[in-house]
């Protein structure tokens, strides 16, 4: 430790000066300095750029819990505090963001589901049921509205709709999606939003069969894994991001959703799997 300080002040004071100030001798300095690495420290120097190499690929989003899921997924053998403590030294830290406003427009929604999920996230079996919310991507153009449908199993995304405006069209686009791609849910959950109490919407679900569930009024935390999603995806991505038109924005949302997301990010609640290959491993 005397020597690595003596190393760090090299440059600003005499090394004789430092070394009489430390009690060591200058020979005992030039000696240690000259010895390669112990191999220890080149085991953690090695780690370090894994690390690094993680977090960069996580778009910075990833904390140590995340970095050290994917590097055992790598391959690496490495303790999770001994990732958090190199991470803490070399201040890689991940983004934070700020509170989003509220979107959600419950004041002309009429005829309310009843909340049939009532908080219990976990779920047995792909299709048992769906979640569903919409958020918005600021543009240089205007405001870019994603609707997106997560198969709360997995918690993968498994539909989405984009549009410059906040309609109908866009939550039944993203349900239909999901319902192409997946099958069809037993139970489809949302908050009070005007969007998914209109007929279109709501005739798409009467057709095929499917229950509807909406959260209490006012309550976020009735459909939390969705707020969750769009929490990470403003923290991954559009937060850091100066979208000059829709396209974009649409490009980036997709590529994110498809490809990051669903395929790639360690999701904590399915035990820092992906949420596509959580779905593969437990079905298989």
């Amino acid at each position: 430790m005397k020597y690595a300080f003596i190393e760090t002040q090299r440059n600003d004071h005499c090394v004789r000066t430092l070394c009489k100030a430390l009690r060591v001798s200058a020979s005992g300095y030039y000696a240690a300095r000259n010895r390669p690495p112990s191999a220890r420290t080149q085991r953690q120097s090695a780690l370090v750029l894994k690390i690094q190499e993680a977090h960069v690929a996580s778009r910075q989003s990833y904390g140590a819990p995340r970095v050290h899921a994917e590097l055992a997924a790598q391959g690496v053998a490495c303790c999770r505090n001994t990732v958090a403590k190199l991470m803490r030294q070399e201040q890689i830290v991940p983004r934070t963001i700020l509170k989003f406003r509220v979107t959600t427009n419950s004041g002309n929604t009429k005829a309310v589901s009843p909340n049939l999920l009532r908080r219990r996230f976990k779920v047995k079996r792909p299709n048992a049921c769906w979640l569903s919310d919409i958020t918005y991507i600021p543009t240089r153009e205007g405001w870019l509205y994603l609707a997106a449908v997560m198969d709360l199993y997995s918690r993968a995304i498994v539909g989405w709709g984009m549009s410059p405006s906040l309609d109908s069209k866009l939550a039944t686009d993203a349900l239909q999606m999901a319902i192409a791609r997946r099958g069809v849910p037993e139970i489809v959950h949302s908050d009070r939003g005007s969007t998914y109490a209109t007929w279109l919407y709501r005739d798409l679900i009467r057709k095929h069969l499917i229950r509807q569930s909406m959260s209490r009024k006012a309550n976020c935390w009735d459909n939390a894994p969705m707020e969750s999603f769009f929490h990470s995806l403003k923290t991954d991505l559009v937060m850091h991001c100066d979208y000059q038109t829709r396209d974009e924005a649409r490009a980036s949302l997709f590529e994110y959703m498809e490809v990051f997301y669903n395929r790639q990010r360690h999701h904590s609640t399915i035990n820092y799997a992906a949420p596509l290959a959580f779905k593969e491993l437990t079905i298989a």
